[in-house]
C-alpha cells in the first residue's frame, strides 16, 4: 500500500458528518483507530482510509461499492468547492476529452503534491456512440470509485446520465508495475427533457434559456430549413462548441414528424457521418504542399524532442537534449539504453507506447548513460506527447523538461535559458515557485489551527477536570458565584437532615497500627462512602479525621431528605463490613447518628473555603453518632417522625440522657422494607435479587455475630461496589419552604383582589379626592406619607391600580 494526502480523508470525513452526522463518524473514527483531522498537504498511509472505508461499511450497513460510488459522486462535488471547479470544466467540451485529459490534470497537480500516486485513465470510441473507459491504479478495490465521479461529472458538465458497466477486470501484465486494470463500458441513458435537465445543470441562466429557444425554433421551422440552420451556425467563425451527445439530440430534434428520420440511432449515426462530417469538424484544415522549415530551425526552436522508429533507433533530436544526453549525437543509437520510461509503466516498446499515446509520458535518464558531470546530479526527467507519424513510421516525442521549482533547475545546473522561450515550463516553474510558498504558508496555518484545537480542546478537559475538583469541595451554584467574584450570602433551610458516623474504638487502632495503614483504611471506606453519596444524592459536608459528616436537603432542598440520609446510613454499615480492621482482620464498626432540624449554612472563609452548617440541629445529630451503638443507626425523635410511614422498619430505644441536651426519646433503623440491598447500594438490579425481600437487618444479635462471618475482606464484593454507581429513584414533593412561598402568594393575590372591589365601590368619589390632592398645598412627599397610613384611601387606590386592566372601566377612563 503507498500513500495519499489528507485532502481525500477530509473528504470522507465531511462526507460521513454531513450526510450521516457528528456521531457516526466518531463512532466511524474511533472503531477505526484514526485522528478526527486530517491535513491537506499532509502524507497519510493508505491502510487509514481502507481501515475508514471498511467501518463505514459496517457501521452504516452499506456494501463497500454503494460506499466508494457514494464516495464518488461526493468527492466530485467536493473538489469543486474546493476550488478546483474551473479547471474541472476546462478540461474538454465532452465527455470523451474530460476522461482523455484527466491524467494531464494529475500530472499538473503532482508539480504541487509530489507525493500523489494518481490512477489513470485511457478511454476508446466505439462505433454506437458508448466508450471503453480503461482504469489503472496501484490501489486495488478502489474502482468503485470511478462511476461516481465520472457520472457526476457527466450530469454537472454536459447535462447527461451515464452508467457504467464492468466489462473486464485483470492484473495489467503489460504494465512493469502490476497495477488493476478495469475496463468500463460506458454508454449514454436517455437524454433528459428540458425542464429535467434544467435542475441540474451548472449552466448560466442566459445559456441555458437561449438553448431553449432554439430547440423551439428548429422545432417550428422546416426539416430542410433547420439542416441549413445548423450547417450554417457550423461554418461561424468561433462556432459555440457543443457535446458529441447535444450533437446527436440535435439532429434527432430534427426529424420529429417526418418519416425520413425516424429511425434507429444507430442508421442515424451513419447518416450523419457520411454527410454531414463537416458540422463534427467545424472546420477543414489546409496543409502546405511541403514543409516550410529548415531542419536546423526544427531542432533548435524544439529543443527538447525526439524522433524514433519502431525498434526505438533514434532518427532525430533537440538541441537541448543533446547537450543534456551527448550519447545521442550518434544518430541510430536505441533509446531505451538512455531513458527509461517512468509514466505510463510501460514496457518500452513501440507497441506499448502506441496503446497509451494519448497519455503523457515521462522519461528519465539513465544514470549509467550519463556523462561524468551529471551523475553526481539528480536525473532529468521529460514530460510530453507522443505522435505518430504514419508516413515515415517513426514516433515524435514533443517533451519539455519537468522541473517544478527553481532549486530543481539549479540542483540539475540548468537556466531558464535552456528552456525555449515559447515554452510554458518556464513559467510553470516561477508560478509554481510561488505556488509552493503558499502551499508551504497554508500548511504552516493548518498546522497551527490543529494544534490551537488539540490546545483549546485539552483546554476544556483540564477545566471540566477543575469544575469537578471544585464542585466535589463546595456546591455548584456557591462555587459558580465565587468564581463570578461575588459573595455567597448564608441562606436558612427550615428542615434537613443531617448524618455523623465514626469508627468504633479508632483511637485504639491508631495507637497499633502504622500511620499508613490507617490512611488505606479510611480512603477504602471513604470512597466507599462518597461513591453512595452519588447513589442517594445527599451533600457531604467534611471529613475530621474518622468522622463523616452528610446532609440531606442542603443545599437543594427536597422533602425526601430524611430518607435518603436513612437509605445512604444503612448503605454505609453495609460499606463497612467490606473493610478490614488492620489489627484484628476483622471488619470494621461504625456508629451512626442521624437528626432532622433547621440549619443555616453559608462560606466560610477565603483561602480553602468551606461550604459549613451552623445551628443546634448539628449538635443534636453529632450527640446521636456520640451516644450511639456500634453497627445502629441512632435516629431522634423528628427523624423518627419523617420516617415513620416511609416503609422503614424502626425500634424504640426509649429515653437516654444526651450531653448538654437532657432526656431524649430516640430509636433505631432497622432496614428498609422496599428496598433492595443493590438499590441501596447503587449496583446493578440481577435477576437474583429479585427474590430479596428488602436489606437484611441490623440488630444488635445479629451484629455480634458478623465477624464470624467476614473474617476477610472478599475482593468480588468490592469490585461490585467500584462499578458505576445507580441512581436510586425519589419522588420529592414540594418542600416546606415552597410551601410557604405558594401560600404568601395566595395571601397577596387575595389582598389585591379586595383592593380592586375597594376601588370599584369607591370609583364615584374619586375625581373629589383627586382633586382634595391636587388642590392640597402639602408637598407630594408629605402625600405619599399620608398615602403610606392609608390617609386618601381612594388616591391609594387609583395610584396602585391605574394601570391594572382588572380595573372597572370608569377608573379606566379617569
Amino acid at each position: 500500500m503507498g500513500q495519499r494526502y489528507g485532502f481525500i480523508n477530509t473528504c470522507l470525513k465531511s462526507l460521513v458528518v454531513e450526510k450521516y452526522g457528528e456521531e457516526v463518524w466518531e463512532k466511524l473514527r474511533l472503531q477505526a483507530g484514526v485522528q478526527d483531522t486530517f491535513l491537506t498537504f499532509e502524507v497519510y498511509k493508505d491502510e487509514i482510509t481502507m481501515q475508514l472505508v471498511d467501518k463505514a461499511c459496517k457501521v452504516l450497513g452499506v456494501p463497500a461499492d454503494m460506499v466508494l460510488r457514494e464516495f464518488g459522486e461526493y468527492f466530485f462535488e467536493f473538489c469543486k468547492r474546493s476550488g478546483y471547479d474551473h479547471m474541472l470544466r476546462t478540461l474538454g467540451g465532452n465527455l470523451y476529452e474530460f476522461i482523455e485529459n484527466l491524467d494531464a490534470l494529475h500530472s499538473y497537480l503532482s508539480l504541487s503534491y509530489q507525493e500523489m500516486n494518481a490512477p489513470s485513465f485511457r478511454v476508446e470510441k466505439n462505433e454506437d456512440g458508448s466508450m471503453h473507459l480503461h482504469y489503472y491504479s496501484d490501489r486495488r478495490g478502489l474502482y468503485h470509485i470511478v462511476p461516481g465521479i465520472i457520472g457526476a461529472a457527466a450530469l454537472d458538465f454536459f447535462n447527461i446520465e451515464i452508467s457504467m458497466e464492468i466489462v473486464n477486470q485483470t492484473e495489467e501484465e503489460e504494465r512493469t508495475g502490476k497495477k488493476e486494470h478495469i475496463v468500463f463500458l460506458v454508454t449514454q441513458n436517455p437524454v433528459l427533457p428540458y425542464e429535467e435537465r434544467k435542475k441540474y445543470s451548472s449552466s448560466p441562466p442566459y445559456l441555458a434559456d437561449s438553448e431553449k429557444q432554439s430547440e423551439t425554433q428548429l422545432n417550428n421551422e422546416d426539416p430542410e430549413k433547420a439542416k441549413n440552420t445548423i450547417r450554417d451556425r457550423g461554418n461561424l467563425v468561433c462556432p459555440v462548441k457543443k457535446s458529441h451527445w447535444k450533437t446527436i439530440r440535435g439532429i434527432i430534434t430534427l426529424g420529429r414528424g417526418e418519416r425520413s428520420f425516424r429511425g434507429s440511432l444507430s442508421s442515424f449515426m451513419s447518416l450523419f457521418n457520411k454527410k454531414n462530417s463537416k458540422l463534427l469538424r467545424g472546420f477543414d484544415p489546409v496543409y502546405p504542399k511541403s514543409l516550410w522549415i529548415d531542419t536546423k530551425t526544427f531542432c533548435n526552436g524544439l529543443p527538447f524532442h525526439m524522433v524514433f522508429d519502431k525498434e526505438l533507433r533514434v532518427k532525430q533530436a533537440g538541441v537541448s537534449i543533446q547537450k543534456i544526453v551527448p550519447g545521442l549525437q550518434t544518430m541510430g543509437i536505441c533509446l531505451d539504453q538512455y531513458f527509461s520510461i517512468v509514466h505510463p509503466e510501460v514496457p518500452f516498446n513501440i507497441s506499448s507506447i502506441q496503446k497509451f499515446i494519448n497519455s503523457q509520458f515521462v522519461f528519465q535518464t539513465r544514470r549509467e548513460m550519463m556523462p561524468e558531470s551529471w551523475k553526481q546530479r539528480p536525473m532529468l526527467e521529460l514530460r510530453g506527447q507522443m505522435i505518430w507519424m504514419e508516413s515515415l513510421q517513426c514516433m515524435l516525442y514533443l517533451c519539455s523538461p519537468l522541473l517544478r521549482t527553481l532549486h530543481e533547475l539549479e540542483e540539475r545546473q540548468m537556466h531558464i535559458a535552456d528552456i525555449a522561450p515559447h515554452d510554458v515550463t518556464r513559467d510553470l516553474i516561477l508560478l509554481n515557485q510561488q505556488r509552493l510558498a503558499e502551499m508551504e504558508l497554508s500548511n504552516q496555518l493548518e498546522r497551527k489551527k490543529e494544534e490551537l484545537r488539540i490546545l483549546s480542546k485539552h483546554l476544556e478537559e483540564e477545566k471540566k477536570k477543575t469544575e469537578a475538583l471544585l464542585y466535589a469541595m463546595l456546591p455548584q451554584h456557591v462555587a459558580n458565584q465565587l468564581k463570578e467574584g461575588k459573595r455567597v450570602e448564608a441562606g436558612e433551610f427550615k428542615e434537613c437532615t443531617i448524618l455523623f458516623s465514626d469508627v468504633v474504638t479508632f483511637t485504639n487502632i491508631c495507637a497499633q497500627c502504622e500511620p499508613i495503614q490507617i490512611v488505606l483504611m479510611l480512603n477504602t471506606m471513604y470512597l466507599q462512602f462518597d461513591r453512595l453519596t452519588t447513589v442517594h444524592d445527599v451533600y457531604k459536608v467534611e471529613t475530621i479525621g474518622d468522622a463523616y459528616m452528610v446532609v440531606g436537603g442542603v443545599p437543594v432542598p427536597v422533602s425526601t431528605h430524611a430518607e435518603r440520609i436513612a437509605n445512604f446510613a444503612l448503605g454505609m454499615v453495609i460499606a463497612a463490613k467490606g473493610v478490614q480492621n488492620p489489627v484484628s482482620g476483622n471488619p470494621i464498626q461504625i456508629r451512626v447518628g442521624i437528626h432532622t432540624g433547621p440549619v443555616l449554612a453559608g462560606v466560610v472563609g477565603e483561602k480553602m473555603p468551606r461550604y459549613c452548617l451552623f445551628g443546634d440541629t448539628v449538635n443534636i445529630a453529632s450527640r446521636m453518632e456520640s451516644h450511639g451503638v456500634p453497627s445502629k443507626i441512632h435516629l431522634s425523635s423528628s427523624t423518627y417522625q419523617c420516617l415513620k410511614y416511609k416503609n422503614f422498619e424502626m425500634t424504640e430505644r426509649g429515653e437516654i440522657e444526651v450531653k448538654g441536651k437532657g432526656k431524649m426519646h430516640t430509636y433505631f433503623l432497622v432496614r428498609n422494607k422496599a428496598a433492595t440491598e443493590n438499590e441501596i447500594m447503587g449496583r446493578p438490579v440481577k435477576d437474583l435479587d429479585s427474590g430479596h425481600a428488602s436489606v437484611q437487618s441490623f440488630q444488635e444479635g445479629r451484629t455480634e455475630t458478623a465477624p464470624s462471618s467476614h473474617q476477610t475482606v472478599n475482593q468480588t464484593q468490592q469490585e461490585k461496589d467500584q462499578t458505576t454507581a445507580i441512581a436510586m429513584k425519589y419522588i420529592d414533593g414540594p418542600t416546606d419552604a415552597q410551601n410557604s412561598l405558594k401560600r404568601r402568594n395566595q395571601a397577596k393575590n387575595a389582598d389585591l383582589t379586595a383592593i380592586e372591589k375597594e376601588v370599584t365601590h369607591t370609583t364615584r368619589n374619586i375625581p373629589t379626592q383627586v382633586s382634595t390632592c391636587k388642590k392640597s398645598n402639602i408637598p407630594r412627599s408629605d402625600h405619599l406619607s399620608r398615602l403610606q397610613h392609608n390617609q386618601y384611601l381612594p388616591c391609594v387606590s387609583l395610584e396602585h391600580h391605574i394601570s391594572t386592566p382588572r380595573v372597572s372601566g370608569k377608573s379606566e377612563a379617569l
